[in-house]
């Protein structure tokens, strides 16, 4: 059984904090609450990150995401029909952005993404994608306990 390590909010409240406004900024920047959702679960997935895919696919269901979708998110290239275009340019600038060691970031994806999102949103879009990795990393790092987390989004 894994045993958190630390809680790392109280160990640095400052850490936490920076992180935290990070996170409070994404949520300002006009993208749509569903498509950053997708995201944090996608980045999440691919860093196989227990405690924010049970805060997120929480949180999703909450504002309204359908479980089919988060169920198929995984496979998302193999069922097309159920994200729209602007949802799958998304999810691979997520990867891209994610495993950006493996393969960088291709100038094809970019015009693509370009093509859904104008310059403002593809930074905003990017730095989602740098949120929820940097919570991937710090719950992960030190065992943070998924299944407890309750979502205070009530059901619409």
């Amino acid at each position: 059984m894994h045993h958190q390590r630390i809680e790392y909010k109280d160990a640095s409240p400052e850490a936490f904090k920076a992180l935290l406004h990070t996170e409070m900024q994404v949520h300002k920047t006009g993208l749509e609450e569903s498509l950053i959702e997708l995201v944090k679960m996608r980045a999440s997935q691919i860093n196989g990150c227990a405690y924010c895919l049970d805060m997120h696919s929480k949180d999703a269901v909450a504002q309204g995401e359908t479980t089919q979708r988060l169920f198929v998110l995984s496979a998302w290239r193999e069922a097309p029909h159920l994200y729209t275009e602007r949802e799958r340019t998304a999810l691979a600038w997520t990867e891209a952005v994610t495993q950006i060691a493996t393969h960088g970031v291709p100038d094809e994806l970019y015009a693509e993404v370009r093509r859904h999102f104008d310059e403002k949103a593809v930074v905003d879009l990017t730095l989602a994608v740098i949120a929820i990795n940097g919570w991937n990393r710090m719950a992960i790092a030190f065992r943070s306990r998924a299944g407890d987390y309750v979502s205070p989004h009530g059901k619409r």
